[in-house]
Parts: structure tokens; sequence; C-alpha cells
């Protein structure tokens, strides 16, 4: 199974409300549900609390806090679990918008 967050990663991710306020955010990593739509896009992580703030594609596509514990215990229907985008590079939020065609407030 896929270290979802090695050291190297959490430690060139923006702390929580880091980016807040500012206009232009930058999403740095992408969780993704093999068997479903799923998909997390993370702009901060508070790596004492293991919390994550980003973009959550799921039945609704929102802004929001969530947990790297809760993605690693998660294993899905075909015991798969959630994996990392290895192939994700960082990009605006406005970007990941656009793609999935999600209008939203920030």
């Amino acid at each position: 199974m896929m270290e979802l967050l090695p050291k190297e990663l959490v430690d060139k991710l923006p702390k929580l409300y880091e980016q807040d306020g500012k206009e232009e955010q930058i999403v740095h990593l992408k969780f993704f549900d093999p068997c479903s739509q799923w998909t997390w896009f993370v702009l901060e992580y508070d790596p004492v609390d293991q919390i994550f703030f980003g973009l959550v594609r799921g039945h609704e596509i929102e802004l929001g806090y969530f947990s790297l514990k809760e993605l690693q215990e998660y294993k899905g229907p075909l015991e798969i679990g959630i994996e990392r985008d290895l192939w994700f590079r960082p990009k605006l939020l406005s970007e990941v918008r656009q793609s999935l065609g999600a209008h939203i407030d920030s």
C-alpha cells in the first residue's frame, strides 16, 4: 500500500490558513479513490492534527477539511484504499476548479 504522505511532502505543504486570503491559492497534492469519483485536492496541512484543507470532489464539489487518518483507514469495496496521484503537479486552485467544472466561492 502506498504511503499517502511521506515526510518530504509534509515539509513542502503550506500550514493551515497560510494561503487564506490569497488571490491565487496553490493545490499541492491530489488523493483519489480508484473505485469512485472521490478526489481530494490539498491546499494546506496541519502536521500536528494531521488535517488537510482543500477542494473535495465527492457527492458535491466543495472546500473543506479532511483527515489523513480517514484517508489512510478507508479501504473501499475492493480493499484498494486511497492513493496519491504521483503525476499531479502543483497548480492553481482556479485551474483545478475549471477542470472539474466547479463554480464555488472561496
